[in-house]
């Protein structure tokens, strides 16, 4: 059927409510509006669901999510997983305690035990609670910091991590054989109850979750010296990091931990932000002026689901500065990383693991400290890939991971970047440094002197709509059939196509494996440490171009940046 003929059977087909239906005679005049929620199912792909709430079936909505768990109950059921359950958490989004009931009903009408938070929880504590409870598979029904009218659904697997091969493709292939929304199954909530099939969690999860936290302290002693003494300023930005981020602070003994009253309470709407982003200087604007009235040291964001943290620090001049995800990961790598040297010493098989699109610097920390490095794909499911992979070898012990969106993990509580550990760590690190008598910027422009200024951007073009995905496939296209030979005042040395699993050596023409899963990326090393990656975005309808420059100073290194990023929109310009 094409897109007219699918929404006329939405309109005629009792399954579907008199909502929705009212919803779509809403647009019966409007053609673009009628092909755009019907030209294709809503793709659930490697990040899972992310889509635009609404009726159709290239929208985020009950049905759509019924039908998807349908597909991820049919691979349980395959790969024999019944018995252990499915743990299901959702943030402050619209409609995100009703898609997560809908999961949770459809597990159950397919027997398999859906475990259920009570109320709002963050990304990483799904990822804990599954692990702690058996599961075989996790969901996670949010759309992390994209705009209000988006929402999203995350699967993750026994592992704790989202979804890698081969479980992502078999589930993608069961949710596309899904094809009639009347053979989806549900069932009445009170029955299954009864049955036993729906479990509500809470406490019991919340408690070990934050031991696990705290666990992973490495200065006691410096917070206890100096904690009294420190002001820390903190938005949920209207999401699930409030209770746990202050809780988790408070039993540390941080008493002037102060949250942002307009952003404290869970909003869908996220009413003070055009969208919850804490990369965004937007989200900062209302914990900044509150910060300096009171002279705060840090101040501190969450985006809604609480995985990623975005960070401004007070120099002794009383200037705040932003920390990139690049920099907050790298500080905590290096104290992390430093500070157990200092006090346990490291194992002989210690890592350090990033992104392809993540900073340089990383690779200089795990250089300095004799201890090996890995860079996986973009997506910290591939972190966590890792993870598993080195306790499963017994070959490799995880020391500290991140990526350059503002995500990072501290221990193997989780298998996702955790928001609410990186609060609690950079509190601590600001607590041990300050007992240095340094600020957190000073530790920054130390590990700067130390390493080199390396400095990390990203530029990226929307294209929405069905003409943009062609538009953004177009210029990857045109890359892959032409590679620059330089970018901007730099040469490329050597340019990587995950797709094809090939690294192509400019100057002798060499070609070796990337070793890495494939995937729509080209990367170009360039000369002077410098590097660009273009990629098209599993969330949005976008293109991006990360970019990456190393200078000799701050000044230095914000114009290698400039020029660079110029340079990489010109040739995206030149690609369209």
């Amino acid at each position: 059927m094409d897109y007219k003929e699918i929404y006329e059977s939405w309109l005629q087909n009792p399954y579907f409510d008199e909502k929705t239906k009212d919803e779509l005679r809403a647009i019966a005049d409007d053609e673009n509006e009628i092909k755009e929620r019907f030209y294709m199912d809503l793709q659930f792909g490697t990040a899972g669901l992310r889509g635009i709430i609404g009726a159709g079936t290239n929208r985020m909505n009950i049905y759509v999510v019924r039908k998807t768990t349908q597909g991820l109950a049919n691979y349980i059921a395959a790969v024999n997983g019944q018995e252990k359950g499915v743990a299901i958490a959702y943030d402050s989004r619209r409609m995100s305690p009703e898609f997560a009931d809908e999961a949770a009903l459809c597990l159950a009408a397919n027997g398999i035990k859906a475990y259920i938070f009570e109320s709002l929880r963050p990304t990483p504590e799904l990822s804990y609670a599954l692990r702690r409870l058996g599961c075989i598979a996790g969901i996670n029904i949010t759309a992390s910091h994209n705009p209000p009218e988006y929402n999203g659904y995350k699967v993750y697997w026994e592992d704790g991590a989202q979804i890698t091969p081969p479980h992502d493709t078999g589930i993608m292939d069961e949710v596309k054989k899904v094809t009639d929304y009347n053979e989806v199954k549900t069932m009445d909530k009170d029955a299954a109850v009864a049955a036993g099939l729906y479990v509500v969690i809470g406490a019991d999860v919340d408690d070990p979750y934050i031991e696990e936290l705290k666990s992973q302290v490495l200065h006691m002693d410096a917070i206890r010296e100096v904690a009294k003494d420190m002001k820390i300023v903190y938005t949920p930005l209207h999401g699930t990091g409030n209770i746990p981020a202050r809780r988790v602070l408070k039993e540390l003994g941080f008493e002037h931990v102060y949250v942002v009253p307009e952003q404290e309470l869970p909003d869908g709407e996220f009413p003070t932000v055009s969208y919850p982003n804490p990369e965004s200087d937007e989200a900062f604007t209302l914990g900044l002026k509150m910060a300096e009235e009171m002279k705060a040291d840090l101040v501190l964001a969450t985006d809604p689901d609480a995985d990623r943290l975005g960070v401004r620090v007070r120099d002794k001049n009383g200037e705040y500065h932003c920390l990139t995800g690049n920099m907050s990961g790298s500080l905590l790598a290096d104290y992390e990383i430093g500070q157990r040297k200092a006090l346990r010493g490291l194992p002989e098989d210690g890592m350090l693991i990033t992104t392809i699109v993540s900073s340089n610097l990383a690779a200089a920390i795990a250089k300095d400290y004799g201890i090996g490095f890995k860079e996986v794909l973009t997506g910290f499911k591939y972190i966590g890939q890792q993870i598993l992979q080195y306790e499963t070898t017994g070959v490799g012990t995880y020391l500290f991971g991140f990526e350059e969106s503002y995500g990072c993990l501290i221990g193997t509580h989780a298998r996702d970047k955790d928001a609410i550990v990186a609060t609690m760590a950079l509190c601590e690190a600001a607590a041990y440094y300050k007992t240095q008598g340094k600020t957190l910027w000073d530790a920054m422009l130390d590990m700067y002197e130390k390493y080199g200024y390396y400095k990390e951007d990203i530029k990226s073009i929307t294209l929405a709509g069905i003409e943009g995905l062609e538009k953004i496939q177009g210029i990857l296209n045109a890359l892959r059939q032409n590679p620059p030979k330089t970018i901007g005042d730099y040469t490329v040395q050597a340019y990587r196509d995950y797709k094809a699993d090939t690294i192509t050596d400019a100057v002798t023409g060499e070609v070796r494996a990337t070793g890495l899963p494939a995937s729509n990326v080209l990367y170009y090393d360039l000369n002077d440490d410098a590097w660009v990656c273009v990629r098209p975005s599993g969330t949005e309808p976008k293109v991006k171009f990360y970019y990456g420059v190393k200078g000799i100073s701050l000044e230095d290194a914000d114009e290698k940046s400039a020029a660079l990023g110029a340079a990489v929109l010109n040739m995206a310009d030149q690609m369209m």
